[in-house]
């Protein structure tokens, strides 16, 4: 196969591929955008408020991360993350007695009349929902984040297609109209040897 064909047609394959990465770039920030935008105004319409750095509801050391946000309304994922299990995981065990919603719930079953219990569920079934909810916001935020970084990544990917294509069709004009890639070792049988 000759030099400049060769080159021509790597070179292609690389605009092929930086076009592909470029289009999988853009619906990655695409992605990535529309999922920060939802998980932040989501949050922010919740209007759920970090407690001061002063105040005794985070004094304890069980609640350190929440110190980060203090006083901040929560917008980003990574704020319901640490929301999630630094603030309510530790009041759902105290209020729970290091008990889950479903283990209250079975002796509530049992107990009907019970109402102290019974009100012991209500908060943990409460308190469980919005961790959940909270951290179903930051696992799509994370993914969002996610996004970002594999479309810094095809951009950057597509970039290096583009030089080296460029420099593909560069070498391709360089090359001799009949330069072979590969070519065996050139004999010359006109040659005779005499002994």
């Amino acid at each position: 196969m000759r030099r400049r064909t060769f080159d021509a047609l790597v070179s292609v394959a690389g605009l092929v591929l930086a076009a592909v990465l470029a289009v999988a770039g853009g619906l990655l920030l695409w992605g990535h955008s529309f999922v920060d935008g939802q998980v932040s105004s989501q949050l922010t319409a919740q209007k759920i408020v970090f407690p001061a750095a002063n105040s005794p509801a985070i004094k304890a050391p069980e609640f350190a991360a929440m110190r980060q946000y203090a006083g901040q309304t929560m917008t980003t994922g990574a704020q319901a993350q640490v929301y999630a299990d630094h603030f309510i995981a530790n009041h759902l065990k105290e209020i729970g007695g290091g008990q889950t919603y479903a283990q209250l719930s079975g002796k509530a079953l049992a107990q009907p009349n019970n109402t102290k219990l019974a009100a012991q569920v209500d908060a943990m079934f409460k308190g469980t929902t919005l961790r959940g909810m909270l951290l179903n916001a930051y696992a799509f935020w994370k993914m969002g984040q996610i996004a970002l970084w594999a479309a810094i990544v095809s951009f950057i990917g597509a970039g290096l297609l583009l030089i080296l294509s460029a420099l593909g069709f560069y070498h391709a004009r360089r090359a001799g109209p009949t330069a072979e890639i590969m070519a065996g070792p050139v004999t010359d049988d006109s040659v005779t040897t005499s002994a």
